[in-house]
């Protein structure tokens, strides 16, 4: 059966930018390219076909596809990470950084978000807020894996592509019930700046959704007890 806008799959990609790879969901491709994080989880990623959830070239090579489908193809600028747009280089004083700016750092700059130091003149600090693929001709090959059907995985699906948390779903009728871990709003930003997002995607998304509620649970730790 095709797929079709909306449908949710499992989708395992590499893509390369000039034959260098840049991300992947296979982990023997990234420790064969020296790029393996061990802190990033290597399995197939769950995407709803037709929402812009992952590159607008891929998205638009999925529809019609079948399951088992696999081919490499080439997504321009304008539909993989965007034109590289000269007035998102923005120049800065040296001063206004709390650490000492150099070429290649990550930074992040209040109302403006996060960028990459490119040049630094005398006292002025360059910065651009082109995403770092920008103007870039990429190279992806996927394989469509299989389809998504339960509601749960749907859920958890988006969380994890958006956030890269592993959460636990359950359903009460119409409610969505997600365990979010211990302390993340205390240890993730991403989190907190990501969560309306994921909200409004899983509402557009996922059918028959009315509500979602976000549990976090602490348990109190027992003391030890002296023999």
């Amino acid at each position: 059966m095709p797929i079709n806008e909306g449908d949710f799959i499992r989708l395992n990609f590499t893509g390369y930018v000039n034959g260098i790879l840049f991300d992947t969901t296979d982990e023997e491709k990234a420790r064969e390219a020296g790029t393996f994080d061990e802190k990033k989880s290597y399995t197939p990623k769950v995407v709803c076909v037709g929402k812009h959830q992952i590159v607008l070239g891929m998205d638009e090579a999925l529809l019609g596809k079948e399951i088992g489908f696999e081919e490499t193809i080439e997504v321009p600028p304008e539909k993989a990470f965007g034109e590289h747009e000269q007035e998102l280089l923005r120049s800065y004083e040296k001063k206004s950084f709390s650490k000492k700016p150099e070429r290649g750092m990550q930074v992040n700059i209040p109302d403006a978000g996060t960028g990459t130091v490119v040049n630094v003149i005398g006292n002025r600090v360059i910065v651009d807020f082109n995403h770092p693929l920008a103007g870039q001709t990429v190279t992806y090959t996927y394989r469509i894996e299989s389809i998504v059907d339960q509601v749960t995985e749907q859920i958890s699906g988006i969380i994890k592509l958006f956030t890269g948390y592993d959460m636990d779903v359950t359903l009460e009728d119409t409610t969505a019930l997600v365990k979010l871990p211990p302390g993340i709003y205390y240890a993730s930003r991403s989190w907190l700046n990501m969560k309306p997002y994921v909200t409004n995607t899983i509402f557009e998304d996922v059918k028959g959704i009315e509500e979602i509620r976000y549990i976090e649970n602490y348990i109190k730790p027992k003391k030890e007890t002296e023999e």
